[in-house]
């Protein structure tokens, strides 16, 4: 697969994450924890995507280089939130499990492009 398609591909998924993303939220609880909760997993969950966009239109590799990292960093804060949200039991673990993998897939990629992009 050429680098082209992978991007665009992983943009696409990117999207679907942040997608699902904020179909999790809205299915968190309305209390004042709930919506601490909801706040920083859909700012976290959306951003990866929102930073990749930019990314792929970066100005110089130093500055992919850099969205890459924030992307790695956001999809990791975006499982810390999902774990808080497994081990409170507020949303169903089936659906949990499904937005885990993804993330944990995402995590894996960004860490990989960042390893690459330092040597």
């Amino acid at each position: 697969m050429e680098n082209k398609e992978f991007g665009r591909l992983l943009e696409i998924r990117t999207k679907t994450f942040a997608i699902s993303i904020i179909k999790l939220s809205a299915s968190l609880p309305n209390t004042s924890e709930g919506k601490v909760i909801k706040n920083q997993i859909t700012k976290s969950g959306t951003s990866v995507g929102a930073n990749y966009r930019e990314a792929n239109r970066s100005r110089s590799k130093a500055d992919f280089t850099n969205k890459i990292r924030i992307c790695e960093s956001e999809a990791n804060e975006t499982m810390y939130w999902l774990e808080i949200i497994s081990e409170l039991f507020l949303i169903e673990s089936n659906n949990l499990k499904i937005i885990i993998t993804e993330a944990d897939e995402l995590i894996a990629i960004f860490t990989s492009i960042s390893s690459k992009l330092r040597n």
